[in-house]
């Protein structure tokens, strides 16, 4: 058993209501934690042992440098540190933390979804490639905010196919503003989420963030961008291929997709899933693959991908 001191404030920081931060990361590592008084005793697997530690410890010096922490913020960087050792609470706050337009601030809550930020700063071109709500979009689009008001790039452009559609959107009322807007509904929740509503409105006015259907793109070159490409299961080798070769000098491009959702006609082969086996390994391209460990929605969400994917593991059987 060990032991370590903490001030009576951090260990009610620490602590969380109901002491539901420490029971969260006894539940990540084998270890239980008590208090007596201000000092924490530790028991469990050694090298779990020494993982709280180097936590407790770190949380200690960044308490008395005035860092404060939100539960939630505590249980995030718990997660990531029990998925990834070399990983630290002082990470989390130094690194792991930004806020893109000052409204919203934004983090990694696993560690894939750190490793698929540092990716998108480190690369050119990165995929991310997982089930539904694992943060892909969002974590691109508040990269592409970060990249644009710090002036790494002038402009924003969002795309998705309107697969769902056929692309043939005439039969839909309205203009064509109208008749798109819908397929690309959730960029929109993204930004709007991340910047306030008139910041993005004048943004979209001066084309500075440009959101549109995928066909849009056929024969432009987009430079100085931040290009972000949702929905990518749902291109076709041909569409994949143009979108790719759109990315201009000063650009950095973001693909994301779901490979368990393609609504492609039967026997059309995904642009997504042939990108995969064309380009990979090659330098200045990461992929980045989420699994459901990252679904950071509703708990429901998590349990419910986990048993379509063991239904879709026990049909391959049969």
């Amino acid at each position: 058993m060990r032991k370590l001191q903490l001030p009576p404030q951090g260990l009610n920081v620490l602590f969380g209501v109901q002491d539901q931060n420490i029971k969260y990361l006894e539940s990540l590592l084998d270890v239980s934690i008590g208090a007596r008084g201000n000092e924490l005793l530790i028991d469990g697997d050694p090298k779990d042992i020494e993982t709280v530690e180097r936590i407790l410890a770190e949380f200690g010096e960044l308490f008395d440098e005035g860092q404060t922490f939100t539960d939630k913020e505590l249980k995030d960087a718990f997660k990531q540190i029990a998925e990834d050792r070399a990983y630290s609470l002082r990470d989390y706050v130094e690194k792991g933390r930004f806020n893109p337009s000052g409204k919203k601030s934004v983090a990694p809550k696993t560690a894939n979804q750190r490793k698929y930020l540092e990716a998108i700063a480190a690369n050119d071109l990165v995929f991310g490639i997982g089930v539904a709500g694992t943060g892909k979009s969002f974590l691109a689009v508040a990269m592409a905010v970060d990249a644009l008001m710090k002036k790494q790039v002038s402009r924003i452009i969002l795309t998705r196919p309107a697969v769902e559609a056929g692309e043939r959107l005439g039969f839909l009322p309205g203009d064509l503003q109208d008749k798109v807007d819908p397929y690309l509904r959730p960029l929109y929740d993204a930004l709007f989420d991340l910047v306030d509503a008139e910041k993005v409105t004048k943004m979209l006015e001066k084309r500075i963030i440009e959101v549109a259907p995928l066909a849009f793109m056929r024969g432009r070159t987009l430079s100085d961008a931040f290009i972000i490409l949702d929905e990518a299961q749902n291109t076709t080798s041909e569409q994949m291929k143009m979108f790719l070769t759109r990315i201009g000098f000063g650009s950095k491009a973001v693909v994301t997709g779901d490979k368990t959702q393609i609504d492609l006609p039967r026997g059309q082969k995904s642009g997504l899933r042939e990108a995969e086996d064309v380009l990979g390994g090659l330098e200045g391209i990461e992929f980045i693959y989420f699994t459901d460990r990252d679904v950071v929605r509703h708990k429901l969400v998590q349990m419910i991908v986990q048993a379509y994917d063991a239904h879709s593991t026990k049909a391959g059987n049969d």
